[in-house]
């Protein structure tokens, strides 16, 4: 089975490269092309929504998952096909879990990182194996990328904890391995979160 949910996890601000805001416009174009349902924080702030705007541009389905004290600071995007607001960070964090067949990491600040390291945890602890993909768009991960390849290097993590997520280097190469990536969910992975 192809992936059909694609939880994309990006920053509720621009950032100050043009070339973010392309990438976020290009992930969403490509899942709405590609008939992938986004799976998204649920704001309509940031690379955040410029995702899901370029979802629902090109006809594709959105998820939204927003906690409750966030609804007026990310400022809910009323657009979206499906939002749901759940009492807590983890709770949205658990539901975009369960929603997605594959993980795509896109430029982002504080929130996108701990997205990003809970969701790699996971897949160490083998709560999953669902694919994670970090787009390294203008090099913004390097910094993030050298702390993971420092915790290797000074013996918190196996050399194997690499192996756990692909860094890709634009939006075309992560849409070309989601087309290309097959998984199918099970209801085991949520329940042992």
């Amino acid at each position: 089975m192809s992936v059909a949910a694609v939880a994309v996890f990006c920053g509720s601000r621009f950032g100050t490269r043009p070339a973010f805001l392309a990438a976020a416009r290009e992930m969403g174009a490509g899942l709405g092309e590609a008939g992938m349902r986004l799976v998204y924080g649920g704001g309509d702030v940031g690379l955040m929504g410029a995702v899901a705007d370029a979802t629902l541009l090109a006809g594709g389905q959105v998820s939204g998952v927003i906690p409750t004290f966030l609804q007026s600071r990310e400022v809910m995007h009323a657009g979206v096909d499906d939002l749901t607001v759940t009492d807590s960070m983890h709770s949205r964090k658990q539901l975009m879990f369960a929603r997605a067949d594959a993980f795509v990491v896109l430029p982002g600040g504080l929130g996108t990182f701990d997205e990003t390291m809970e969701i790699v945890t996971w897949r160490q602890l083998k709560l999953h194996d669902k694919p994670i993909f970090i787009v390294n768009v203008a090099g913004w991960a390097d910094a993030m990328l050298a702390m993971l390849n420092a915790a290797v290097h000074d013996g918190f993590a196996e050399t194997s904890a690499l192996d756990l997520f692909e860094v890709v280097p634009d939006v075309a190469t992560v849409m070309a391995r989601l087309t290309a990536t097959a998984h199918l969910p099970t209801t085991e992975d949520v329940s042992r979160l």
